[in-house]
């Protein structure tokens, strides 16, 4: 196993698995890498989201088959904003090619051999390395739309001197491609939008709808008012919105009709007016 570099990230990792010996042996073997962290092992799906919200784990090692709620359901029903780099872990390989489906970064068959187990790591520490730069590039471009009185700006916008909103009627339904159609989503059943990396989850009533095109193209074509950024990945529709609990750090959850509960990070705390 190697060792810990200097100046190397500690990697807050969760372990899912209902077989305790099958988390044992993954934490024997995670013992011998200094920047590891395990922060909790759980044995089922509900008990992984649950942790996963209580400790935002950088990495998480997650069992297919659990009972009750099984892995993929589990990632189904963490926020965007919240998942951790996933690497799955599992007895049958033919879960391999669904688990890279769903943005996996790698996949593990029981028992777990120690040198895959190193070239896992590996890619989690490249992905965390990549990932933290990412995250910094967009606090200094939210830095850039704060100063200029817009929301979070991408890389080409900062290089713009102005902002384009075209002027819709704030009740126009949201036109989306998906493949060769147009969809056309009334504006009331939209619960909230995500992002993740090059796509947009747009979560309505009905059903969620996965299209590439990015949280600010979104959100230009929409009522600012009605459809705020309460993080740099998330839009809700306000008129969702049921309650609201303080957090910390001057943050707060957003409790919606259906449910679904959604941080309010503190720097767009000012775009909600519903509460004040």
């Amino acid at each position: 196993m190697s060792r810990r570099r200097a100046g190397e990230r500690t990697i807050r990792t969760l372990i899912a698995d209902d077989e305790p010996l099958a988390r044992r042996g993954l934490e024997l073997r995670l013992a011998g890498e200094p920047d590891i962290d395990i922060v909790e092992q759980v044995g089922d799906g509900d008990a992984a989201i649950q942790a996963v919200a209580e400790h935002s784990p950088d990495l998480l090692f997650l069992d297919v088959q659990m009972p009750g709620m099984d892995g993929f359901a589990a990632l189904r029903a963490i926020p965007v904003q919240r998942m951790p780099l996933v690497v799955f872990v599992t007895a049958y390989d033919h879960y391999a090619i669904k688990a890279f489906e769903v943005s996996a970064l790698d996949y593990l068959l029981k028992p777990v051999d120690e040198e895959r187990l190193c070239q896992a790591l590996l890619r989690v520490r490249e992905a965390l390395a990549q990932r933290d730069a990412s995250e910094h590039r967009a606090r200094l471009l939210g830095l850039l739309g704060t100063l200029r009185g817009h929301p979070a700006l991408t890389l080409e916008e900062a290089l713009e001197t102005g902002d384009f909103r075209p002027s819709l009627p704030p009740d126009a339904p949201l036109a989306i491609r998906d493949g060769a159609r147009t969809l056309r989503i009334p504006v009331e059943n939209i619960r909230w939008i995500d992002a993740a990396g090059d796509y947009v989850c747009i979560h309505t009533d009905g059903e969620n709808h996965v299209v590439r095109t990015t949280l600010r193209q979104i959100e230009t074509r929409l009522d600012p008012t009605r459809f705020p950024r309460i993080h740099r990945s998330i839009l809700i529709n306000a008129t969702r919105v049921k309650s609201l609990r303080p957090y910390f750090n001057g943050e707060y959850f957003l409790m919606l009709d259906c449910g679904q509960e959604l941080k309010l990070s503190r720097g767009y705390r000012d775009r909600i007016v519903l509460f004040k």
